[in-house]
């Protein structure tokens, strides 16, 4: 009887220590919060909060959580990815638009409307290209540069909605101005988020 207590006890008192040894190695939600933030969790939540301030900000985020090594805390870094990012997607869309222009059993009109948003793509990339490459000059005067940029980025965003324009009206209704809407709505949102990452880099920078 005595051995059976004696057992039990000892059981009792090893679960014990078990217990106290593994919250001692796992540390309490509320001192795991205290902890400093790492250099990765430190870029992605810099990127989190810029983002916050967009439009989209979902797409923001996860158009750009990916760079976040690269970006770090940069705004420059941040503003540049996302206009980097925009032309991407601006000139595979573009691709998509040109393949379904060729694509058989086309109306008139939608042949002409998918052949004139190709076009205005194509004047997007080049505006997004001039804003990329502007982005990366050393400007005396960085309220032009800027200046210049937001100008190309709104232009390039004002050419992804004239490329939708043209399927305007019920006639235009169908699977062709689906597939097109989804496209370009994206693209458009994306270039929204770039200008105003441009912006707030301008803002904070001067």
């Amino acid at each position: 009887m005595e051995q059976s207590s004696f057992f039990h006890g000892l059981t009792i008192l090893i679960t014990l220590m078990i217990i106290q040894l593994t919250e001692f190695m796992i540390p309490s939600s509320a001192s795991a919060a205290a902890r400093p933030l790492g250099p990765i969790d430190a870029n992605t939540e810099f990127i989190k909060t810029s983002c916050d301030a967009t439009t989209y900000p979902e797409l923001c985020f996860n158009t750009l959580s990916g760079y976040a090594s690269e970006i770090q805390s940069s705004p420059q870094l941040l503003a540049g990815a996302a206009l980097s990012a925009t032309l991407k997607t601006v000139r595979s869309t573009s691709t998509t638009m040109s393949k379904l222009a060729k694509s058989r059993g086309l109306t008139t009109r939608e042949a002409v409307a998918l052949n004139d948003c190709v076009e205005e793509l194509g004047d997007s990339v080049d505006e997004l290209q001039r804003s990329i490459g502007e982005m990366g000059k050393k400007e005396s005067s960085f309220d032009l540069q800027m200046s210049n940029i937001q100008t190309w980025v709104s232009a390039a965003l004002t050419d992804e909605d004239t490329c939708f324009d043209g399927f305007s009206g019920n006639a235009m209704n169908g699977s062709v101005k689906t597939t097109v809407r989804g496209h370009i709505v994206n693209v458009a949102h994306m270039t929204s988020n770039a200008l105003a990452l441009v912006n707030h880099y301008a803002l904070i920078h001067s």
